[in-house]
């Protein structure tokens, strides 16, 4: 008997260790709180967002003046006249002389450009001076003229002139006169055409000038008749 009581003990004992406290004392079980769920939070996706730089074309000058550009005027063409002369409003441009061969000769020049037959108008005559490049072989200038129509581009014969040594050494000289021209009375208002050669001691040429063309006029001279004063006669009231 003893040991049936002792068995059932111990089996109320081995029950009773795997019930827990509140099936022991009788109460109902507490419910259990729930945890708090974390969710992650998805992180959100930037798009950034960039201004496009904005560049200005005109930049800001700080202490300068920026002056507008001068427009270039057309160039003035200088017209030469005579004193006293006025210059018309529409003038021709001057052509440029045509060079000459100046070969034995450093320069010839003219003193006067115009001159005229007779002794009414001056000037009468021009000198003519050359200068040559070899004076030690240098023992004679000849000038040679003539006469060059101005219509018909005709012709005289040339006239030989010897020019005389100047005063400086290597420059010769001849003041020329329209009677010594052969030609003279054929020419009116006619250019004077021009050349110079030099030669050495035995004749042997050692320097030639082209022919100066067109620079060199000879005019008629023509008075203009100058009005006699009328006389008004005095009419004697009686």
């Amino acid at each position: 008997m003893k040991k049936i009581t002792a068995l059932l003990l111990f089996v109320f004992l081995l029950s009773a260790c795997s019930m827990t406290l509140d099936e022991i004392l009788g109460r109902q079980p507490a419910t259990p709180i729930p945890l708090p769920t974390n969710t992650p939070t998805i992180a959100p996706t930037l798009t950034p967002t960039v201004p496009s730089p904005t560049f200005t074309s005109t930049p800001t000058m700080i202490g300068l003046t920026v002056k507008s550009p001068t427009p270039f005027s057309s160039p003035t063409l200088l017209v030469l006249t005579q004193p006293g002369v006025i210059p018309m409003s529409s003038v021709t441009p001057i052509a440029l002389v045509t060079q000459v061969k100046m070969e034995g000769f450093f320069t010839v020049a003219v003193s006067d450009e115009v001159f005229y037959k007779g002794k009414e108008c001056q000037p009468v005559s021009t000198k003519i001076t050359a200068q040559v490049t070899d004076i030690a072989n240098t023992a004679f200038v000849v000038l040679f003229v003539r006469f060059k129509s101005k219509q018909t581009g005709a012709t005289s014969e040339w006239t030989s002139i010897g020019m005389q040594p100047a005063g400086t050494i290597g420059f010769y000289t001849h003041e020329l006169i329209p009677s010594e021209m052969k030609g003279l009375d054929a020419f009116e208002n006619a250019w004077v055409e021009y050349q110079v050669v030099a030669t050495d001691p035995k004749s042997k040429e050692v320097g030639r000038t082209g022919i100066f063309s067109e620079r060199l006029t000879l005019l008629e001279c023509v008075l203009t008749p100058t009005p006699s004063p009328s006389i008004t006669p005095t009419v004697l009231v009686p």
